[in-house]
C-alpha cells in the first residue's frame, strides 16, 4: 500500500499535459478523474479518506468511497457549485467551478 501511495504522489507531480494516465489504488484514471484526485488530495485528504481502503484521518469525516451510499454522486454537483457547508466547524466551505466539479465527480465515481 505504501509503495502505491508513493507512486501516486510521484505521478501527481507530473504536469497533466505530460502524464496521460495516473495510477490510483491500482486503477488507471482518465484525465478528468486525475484532476479530481489531485483536488481531493490537496483539499480533502487531511480529513477524509480518498481511497478505497484507509480510514479517514478525522473520524467524523466520511470516507469518500462511502459518499455514493448516502447521495447519488451526480446529485452532489449543485452542492459543490453553491458551496458545501456542514454542521461542524472543521469543514471549510468549498465552491468549485464547473470544470472542478466535473473532475471531482469523475474521481468520486472511481470509488464506487
Amino acid at each position: 500500500m505504501f509503495m502505491q501511495q508513493r507512486e501516486i504522489f510521484r505521478l501527481a507531480a507530473v504536469p497533466a499535459g505530460i502524464a496521460a494516465l495516473l495510477v490510483f489504488g491500482g486503477e488507471v484514471l482518465a484525465q478528468s478523474a486525475q484532476r479530481g484526485v489531485i483536488f481531493a488530495r490537496t483539499n480533502c485528504a487531511r480529513c477524509h479518506s480518498i481511497d478505497k481502503l484507509s480510514e479517514s484521518p478525522l473520524k467524523i469525516a466520511p470516507p469518500f468511497r462511502t459518499l455514493h451510499l448516502k447521495y447519488p454522486v451526480s446529485q452532489l454537483q449543485e452542492s459543490l457549485a453553491e458551496g458545501i457547508v456542514t454542521g461542524h466547524q472543521n469543514m471549510p466551505e468549498f465552491r468549485l467551478d464547473g470544470g472542478q466539479i466535473a473532475d471531482f465527480l469523475a474521481f468520486l465515481k472511481t470509488l464506487e
